[in-house]
């Protein structure tokens, strides 16, 4: 076990989460925080070796994976989702199963790196997102002048252009952000992923064919149980974290990547 005395160290029941001095994003940090609480429990249930090394930067062993997987598997329960409880989700979501849904969009990425101030990151890119919507409409393309300024993506150098995109082309969380909604023009928030903060612009929306819920009804209960999947988890890590001490890390602060 990796034990620690400097107090400026995130920990878990004494095993470090990241080296001294290792400046660390707050969602990276309650990562490793989450998954070094199912390590241990791993072990408490007797499903993984007491010798099994932990990580300071969150790449635990195949032991370890597998260990989790099997203590998931072992102590969530997710209840299949009623025929009711998918059509009451099919309603309130419909935009979200049509089908060929195309968006044209262009971002600025703020990049999430190791070693990265993210709260001077967020700043930058708030103070980004409010000068672009100041801008929106007027003469000349703000947008694009601050997407070559301050972008971290190579679509910068075209003044964030990412071109006309279906969900699958993205990322899971961004694409939660922009498909399936009206929203046309700069975003009024900052969308969040695993690569970063972006502002983001919707050009144009063509909205796809509406899908009957018959032929989306594996799909919306395939969104129900994910749901209650994560939610599961997240009660479960809160358990975890409620009998272990947990120093220098917020787990209530945001939703952590791991559950996502």
């Amino acid at each position: 076990m990796s034990a620690i005395s400097d107090t400026t160290v995130a920990s878990i029941d004494g095993v470090a989460l990241h080296a001294p001095g290792e400046d660390v994003a707050p969602d990276v940090l309650r990562q490793r925080a989450c998954t070094e609480l199912l390590r241990q429990a791993t072990q408490t249930a007797g499903l993984l070796a007491a010798d099994d090394p932990p990580s300071m930067d969150g790449a635990i062993s195949e032991a370890a994976a597998a260990a989790i997987e099997t203590l998931l598997e072992r102590s969530l329960s997710v209840p299949e989702p009623s025929e009711e409880a998918c059509r009451r989700h099919y309603a309130a979501n419909e935009p979200s199963y049509r089908a060929g849904e195309r968006i044209h969009v262009r971002h600025i990425l703020f990049a999430v790196t190791p070693g990265v101030d993210v709260v001077a990151l967020r700043k930058r890119a708030e103070s980004t997102l409010l000068d672009v919507r100041c801008h929106d409409g007027k003469t000349g393309d703000r947008f694009a002048e601050a997407a070559r300024q301050w972008s971290n993506c190579p679509s910068g150098a075209e003044g964030g252009d990412l071109g006309t995109l279906v969900a699958a082309d993205c990322a899971p969380e961004f694409a939660r952000e922009l498909f399936g909604h009206p929203e046309v023009g700069v975003l009024p928030r900052l969308v969040h992923s695993r690569f970063g903060l972006h502002v983001v612009e919707v050009l144009a929306r063509e909205p796809g064919a509406p899908q009957s819920f018959d032929a989306v009804r594996g799909a919306v209960a395939m969104s129900l149980r994910q749901l209650s999947y994560v939610t599961a988890l997240r009660q479960y890590l809160r358990l975890l974290a409620g009998a272990a001490t947990v120093k220098g890390v917020d787990l209530d602060a945001a939703d952590t990547p791991l559950v996502q």
